[in-house]
């Protein structure tokens, strides 16, 4: 039998919940925008930063940058995670906004290349780390937070709302580029309009850090462990290897849709770029819509049922990228739009499923130590995997190893639940 442990919620006030849960959720939009930003644009900040008689070159070095951010994403979210399971996670949760909000600034406004030389190129390279740094904690602490913040009975929504606004960050981020492109036109966008939607990200910092200023604090002294946090950690290692492959076959799953398929679509299939991205932004609102229903349904049937139903579900599902094996619109957005529901159904819920796995005294360090792990073991390599099996007409492959992740996710997860029982949801 595997025993739940639920904590009292520190605030029961509605009121101070929907403060709490907003600023929560705009603190995930701007960290998502801008974090997404950054690879938008990165044609064009690649010739201001990084000169080269070759513009592909140059882009190229820009989204090096970028994938630099992901390298700290594990570090940042371990030492950040230790302190928040310390010091409290208010403190961790008003710093990681304030981290991005002024390295987005700082991109918005950094000199040049023609400017100050290779300077310009290490400052945008700082940014990107420190923005690395305060999407490892973000991501892991944001649900472990709304948990701990609402009502119980209440905590699957809670997931349901943050995975809401982390969609939002990163549907606005290609609006945004999309409308200033077209209100300055390419050459201004290429010359300096680039900046603008940086400059709009700093102003949503602004904001979220005003809001998450009334944040309650929800780790208090009579809830901190006797041991130390990494013993903690330690005592529920069956916990930490089950969220590793409970975040891990979310991510591999997602980054095949958003990012491999589309990749596949314009690089192998040689399909026009703007249905392509068509097909991307629907499965945007596809997620961004269903993530509160999704988190509606677990607390009405159970975590634990549902994202056992739900994991399982996602087997059959990712072999439906096999049915996208020619060039068509058709076949591609049959593909997207048809895996997109199971989809949201494993990425609303997966952060919630590793939060339970861990005791509170410890949950900050263990989840961010898991969702870093898995994210860049599992998630970062989904999308070059995919194409590269496909390059070598392998690509049967992929569903396979997907669908094997699933299957694990879930036998780890009924072992930890036994093991060492559920300290969120049911």
């Amino acid at each position: 039998m595997s025993a739940t442990v639920t904590s009292t919620s520190p605030a029961q006030n509605p009121a101070t919940t929907r403060t709490a849960m907003l600023g929560l959720g705009l603190g995930n939009t701007l960290e998502w925008y801008d974090w997404m930003l950054f690879g938008l644009v990165s044609a064009y900040i690649g010739p201001h930063f990084f000169p080269s008689h070759d513009p592909v070159a140059s882009t190229l070095s820009a989204l090096a940058v970028f994938a630099m951010g992901f390298a700290v994403r594990p570090l940042g979210g371990v030492l950040l995670g230790a302190v928040a399971d310390r010091v409290g996670r208010r403190q961790i949760m008003i710093l990681s906004v304030a981290l991005m909000a002024l390295t987005t600034l700082v991109i918005a406004v950094a000199p040049t290349y023609q400017q100050i030389g290779v300077w310009s190129g290490v400052i945008l390279l700082v940014c990107r780390l420190v923005q690395g740094v305060s999407t490892g904690i973000e991501a892991p602490l944001s649900t472990a937070y709304a948990v701990e913040v609402s009502p119980p009975g209440r905590e699957a929504r809670a997931a349901g709302y943050i995975s809401l606004f982390v969609n939002l960050g990163i549907v606005l981020a290609s609006l945004v580029s999309f409308f200033t492109s077209l209100v300055l036109g390419a050459a201004a966008m290429q010359d300096w309009g680039w900046r603008v939607p940086f400059v709009i990200g700093a102003v949503i910092g602004l904001l979220v850090l005003y809001l998450r200023r009334a944040l309650p604090e929800t780790l208090h002294e009579s809830e901190r462990g006797e041991t130390s946090v990494w013993r903690g950690v330690g005592r529920h290692w069956l916990g930490l290897v089950a969220m590793i492959f409970v975040v891990g076959a979310a991510q591999a799953y997602n980054y095949a849709w958003t990012v491999g398929l589309p990749n596949l679509a314009r690089s192998t299939f040689k399909e026009d770029p703007t249905p392509v991205f068509a097909a991307s932004t629907a499965l945007g609102l596809v997620l961004l819509a269903g993530s509160p229903l999704v988190g509606w349904l677990a607390d009405r049937f159970k975590l634990s049922r549902t994202f056992t139903v739900t994991r399982l579900l996602a087997v059959p599902a990712v072999f439906l990228m096999l049915l996208y094996n020619r060039p068509g619109l058709g076949g591609l957005f049959g593909v997207v739009l048809g895996g997109s529901i199971v989809l949201v159904l494993n990425m609303t819920l997966y952060n919630l499923v590793a939060t339970s796995l861990m005791p509170k005294y410890c949950r900050a360090t263990g989840v961010a130590l898991g969702y870093g792990v898995a994210v860049a073991v599992f998630g970062g390599t989904a999308s070059y995997l995919l194409i590269w099996l496909q390059s070598n007409a392998l690509v049967w492959i992929f569903p396979v190893y997907v669908a094997v992740l699933s299957l694990i996710s879930v036998v780890l997860y009924l072992a930890a639940r036994r093991t060492s029982g559920a300290f969120a949801g049911e």
